[in-house]
């Protein structure tokens, strides 16, 4: 019996970007005594579902966006003799569907960390259930990921998780559902030493995928201190200080190393967490903007942004302090207007933010807006070859309608190529090479650029159409710019890099 975990993907580039870190997470929630698993990246090259045996056990890990391609690999699994299971975000809104559509034997919802182990003892004893509750586990039962494993030459970028869950609670984000409001943040010592263990194989470029890697703003702070709640206050406080701790001690690692996070806006209201971010080297952050107008912002939930100037000078604040944005914006929200592209396109430019990835709204399952879309459309919702599109993952590619909300005053062409517009405008080759001025070699820069047209060419360029075509050129000239960059960043391994000196684990009280 061999153990095989999967990543589903659409298109598969050769080289990938980021390291997708739950799969090396399972690894390490594999028992030791089914030796090691076989990781399957599709994002790399497609799954060779011949190699599979009967009695194999293969974990397949879903979103939204690769459900469908992923309960096609399944049910081929199945007919090869083999064990189902699915994981992840998708299944854990829709273990039955994984059920009916994907020819699943058991579907784990929530975590992996803890459950894996006993879902494969319970295949190979033939006796799996079909729904495990993995649950959300504490942050010290965290697995630290099994990067003895990975295709060190097959990526540009690795991936560390420092927390999971949001306290936020954006209209079109799931992640406050599936991982909660309250943050699970793991200790410093098992993070340093992942970052160590990467830095020693040759990466230097790390993304440290969090769902927000400010979970303690200075509101919640104060505001505990207004209700004398001393002790949500000082469990606060707690959480901040490790930030600090592990920021501090990132400090300490070669200077070559970076990092890029996601964060809220409200962190650009805290200089010193942001000074602490530039000495750890956190040189670029995810910072959801969303929207440039205090009416987009109400449409999302998240008033706490600020837009128009005083957006321009708070996102100025993050560049001030060595931190570099890559924005995120949302286009097609109810009060948006036809001048709303070029809006947006001239405020991003003025506020200096390097990168941006610009959106259609898009409810997806386990959202409020998705919630809201499904009970207005109601028994007209629009279907695609009987498959009605509030269950548009599983409508085939080619297919699937590209944007799925009805506005009030833009048809979905507008939505769509306005969009692209925007795309186009900000990453052409001008435009780039204008904002590659943060770095100082020639090198770097073009470096910059390159990651540039790869943002476009992997992500901008197949929102406008189905075309097959595109999407096929696109794929292409992603690989070989996914390619690039991997060359570009990677650096000299280190091997004998040292774990700089942490505290000892914090021992946790237990009642006998």
């Amino acid at each position: 019996m061999r153990v095989h975990i999967v990543n589903p993907s659409h298109f598969s580039y050769g080289t990938g970007f980021i390291t997708p870190r739950w799969m090396f997470v399972l690894a390490a929630a594999t028992p030791a005594k089914w030796g090691d698993p076989i990781l399957n990246d599709e994002s790399l090259e497609p799954f060779d579902v011949d190699r599979l045996e009967k009695g194999d056990v293969v974990g397949i890990g879903l979103h939204t966006g690769n459900a469908l391609v992923g309960y096609e690999l399944g049910l081929r699994a199945r007919a090869r003799g083999a064990w189902v299971v699915y994981g992840g975000s998708h299944p854990t809104l829709f273990p039955e569907e994984a059920h009916e559509q994907g020819g699943a034997h058991a579907v784990v919802k929530g975590d992996g960390d803890v459950a894996w182990g006993q879902v494969i003892e319970d295949c190979v004893n033939g006796t799996p259930k079909q729904i495990y509750n993995g649950g959300r586990v504490d942050a010290d039962r965290f697995r630290k990921a099994r990067w003895d494993l990975i295709r060190r030459k097959s990526y540009a970028w690795a991936s560390v998780q420092t927390v999971r869950g949001c306290p936020k609670h954006c209209s079109f984000c799931s992640v406050w559902r599936t991982d909660g409001q309250e943050p699970r943040q793991r200790s410093v010592n098992p993070v340093i030493e992942e970052i160590v263990e990467l830095r020693r194989m040759g990466f230097k470029f790390i993304a440290l995928a969090d769902d927000n890697f400010y979970p303690v703003t200075l509101d919640d702070l104060r505001m505990a201190a207004r209700r004398e709640d001393k002790t949500r206050y000082n469990e606060l406080k707690a959480l901040r200080d490790e930030r600090f701790e592990l920021m501090a001690l990132m400090a300490q690692l070669p200077s070559d190393l970076n990092f890029f996070t996601q964060i809220t806006m409200e962190s650009a209201e805290d200089p010193e967490f942001l000074d602490a971010m530039r000495k750890a080297g956190i040189r670029g952050a995810l910072v959801g903007i969303e929207a440039v107008t205090p009416e987009g912002l109400k449409d999302v939930y998240k008033d706490f942004n600020l837009a128009g100037e005083e957006l321009v000078e708070r996102l100025q604040t993050f560049r001030k302090h060595g931190v570099y944005v890559l924005g995120s914006f949302i286009f097609g929200l109810p009060s948006d207007r036809p001048d709303t592209f070029t809006a947006t396109a001239d405020l991003a430019k003025r506020a200096d933010i390097s990168f941006a990835q610009f959106v259609t709204l898009t409810p997806f399952p386990g959202t409020l807006d998705f919630e809201q879309w499904e009970r207005e459309q109601g028994d007209s919702m629009e279907s695609v070859d009987g498959i009605p599109v509030s269950r548009h993952w599983l409508i085939p590619q080619v297919k699937r309608p590209k944007l799925l909300t009805p506005h009030p005053v833009m048809s979905g062409e507008q939505i769509r190529q306005g969009t692209q517009n925007v795309w186009n405008d900000f990453y052409s080759l001008k435009a780039s090479w204008k904002r590659s001025n943060i770095l100082k070699s020639f090198r770097n820069r073009v470096a910059f650029v390159v990651a540039s047209k790869v943002m476009l060419q992997a992500f901008g360029n197949t929102g406008l159409s189905t075309d097959s075509a595109r999407a096929s050129r696109a794929t292409k000239l992603g690989g070989i710019g996914f390619s690039l960059l991997q060359k570009m960043f990677a650096a000299k391994p280190m091997p004998d890099l040292q774990v700089p000196e942490t505290r000892p684990p914090i021992a946790v009280a237990t009642s006998s």
